[in-house]
């Protein structure tokens, strides 16, 4: 009888600590902090870009202006944590770094108080990205036009919409989704590879490009394939000249998880 009224009361105790500390992530000290960051720099449009961000988000727009733009904003627990992460940007002749460091993250903490940081970045279009290096969170790249568009993330969802040059996208695991509201009739290239996840791609119907997907572990469906060849049989891999190939060139490849190709309509 003792052992079960123990028994009952270790239970007790257990809930009582679990419901003060869910009731003490709404109290005041438990709060998200922010610290905002803006600064805009003096670039040349053809500038070598590296940015590397640990948790969060990297937004990165092309634009018709010689100056990169730097948006942050920091989140933390405390104000402690909040300072400790840093931004640092390094403008030299033709090159600009926007690295993030944030404190490490404590092993057998109940709740990860490391923090985060989320950046709005906007660049010349011409300029080269030569690393955009995150290990988890967002990455979005939209409007690029330079020679080199490198990104890498760890775990998460990549988004690139309307780039046109050497793009090489790495996922380890999550989504990576291409998106082009239009084509042109230029020489670029597309390499995406997601370890473990699904690769999207959304392409114009009027796109003219040599595509090579494949998956290890998975299927691809197609768009651009006759809808007669579709229905044959499942399909791992595909090596196909799109309205005569043109210029450009679209390489997907996924270890584990599916590919698919879609014909938008802009």
């Amino acid at each position: 009888m003792r052992l079960a009224i123990s028994h009952r009361q270790g239970i007790r105790l257990v809930l009582a600590v679990l419901l003060s500390v869910l009731a003490g992530c709404g109290s005041p000290a438990n709060r998200t902090l922010e610290e905002t960051f803006e600064q805009v720099y003096k670039v040349q449009p053809t500038a070598n870009v590296t940015i590397t961000n640990c948790d969060g988000t990297v937004f990165v727009y092309g634009s018709n202006v010689n100056e990169a733009r730097v948006e942050a904003t920091k989140r933390a627990f405390t104000r402690e944590r909040l300072k400790q992460i840093a931004i640092n940007v390094s403008v030299q002749q033709g090159s600009i770094s926007i690295n993030t460091k944030l404190p490490p993250k404590r092993k057998w903490a109940l709740f990860d108080r490391s923090g985060t940081i989320d950046y709005t970045i906007v660049l010349p279009a011409t300029a080269n990205i030569s690393e955009l290096d995150m290990d988890a969170g967002e990455v979005f790249v939209d409007g690029m036009r330079g020679q080199t568009v490198k990104a890498r993330l760890g775990s998460g969802q990549m988004f690139d919409h309307n780039c046109f040059g050497n793009l090489m996208l790495a996922v380890d695991r999550g989504t990576l989704t291409l998106a082009y509201d239009w084509w042109e009739a230029r020489k670029f290239s597309i390499q995406a590879n997601i370890t473990r996840g699904n690769a999207w791609a959304f392409l114009p119907s009027d796109a003219a490009f040599h595509l090579i997907a494949e998956t290890g572990d998975g299927k691809i469906a197609n768009d651009f394939e006759e809808s007669a060849k579709r229905r044959i049989k499942e399909v791992t891999k595909v090596d196909m000249s799109v309205r005569g190939g043109g210029e450009a060139g679209v390489t997907m490849h996924a270890r584990e998880g599916n590919i698919k190709i879609l014909e938008a309509h802009p």
